[in-house]
């Protein structure tokens, strides 16, 4: 993580609209990430989460508009998609406004829900108000998240003796190395047994 906070002090000012960038697209973890440098000073937090959260409301906005003016074009284009606007619309029709202000959270599907969500034609400014304020919770949630594992950091080197240091941080480093990976293999095994489970599913309504 120390290497990663000095890239962001490398960077400068150029780290926000990056980050901007980034979390138009996607980016929990460069929001992580900078959360963790605007702890020890390197970011300013108030100009993170603004980045974060201005960045993800426009990236979905964006995509929300694509999904209605262009969505049966865009799946005539990508059909692989079908599955992934299926599930988000059944979800949307079972949880409405509190899907749109969880979806960020659940990985892999933020940007087909936007879509979907724009191709089902969802009121747009119902859509903004509640994207905006999902956005919101979303950057502040990581940002916070980042700043709190900093915190979490410092409290854990400081009860250990010097000559310890560099092994815990190692032993930490690959903890989390390895968390992520279960977590992420946990998630992508999730998403292949669904889409396997919707593939069947549409077979035999055929």
């Amino acid at each position: 993580m120390e290497q990663i906070a000095e890239i962001f002090r490398d960077w400068g000012h150029l780290a926000y609209p990056v980050i901007f960038v980034w979390t138009f697209f996607e980016g929990e973890t460069v929001v992580i990430f900078g959360g963790y440098a605007g702890h020890y000073g390197i970011l300013n937090p108030f100009w993170l989460f603004l980045c974060a959260w201005t960045g993800s409301f426009l990236g979905d906005q964006t995509w929300y508009y694509l999904g209605r003016r262009y969505g049966p074009n865009l799946l005539k284009r990508y059909p692989k998609w079908e599955p992934g606007v299926f599930h988000v619309s059944e979800l949307m029709r079972r949880y409405g406004v509190w899907f749109i202000l969880s979806f960020r959270f659940i990985y892999g599907v933020r940007n087909i829900s936007s879509v979907t969500i724009g191709m089902i034609h969802y009121p747009w400014l119902k859509f903004a108000v509640i994207n905006c304020i999902a956005a919101a919770v979303w950057a502040a949630s990581f940002v916070g998240f980042g700043w709190g594992f900093a915190v979490a950091s410092e409290m854990v080197t400081a009860s250990l003796p010097e000559h310890l240091l560099g092994d815990a941080v190692k032993i930490v480093g690959v903890g989390l190395l390895a968390t992520f990976v279960v977590v992420v293999a946990l998630l992508l095994r999730r998403q292949i047994k669904r889409h396997k489970a919707e593939k069947e599913s549409a077979g035999g309504g055929e």
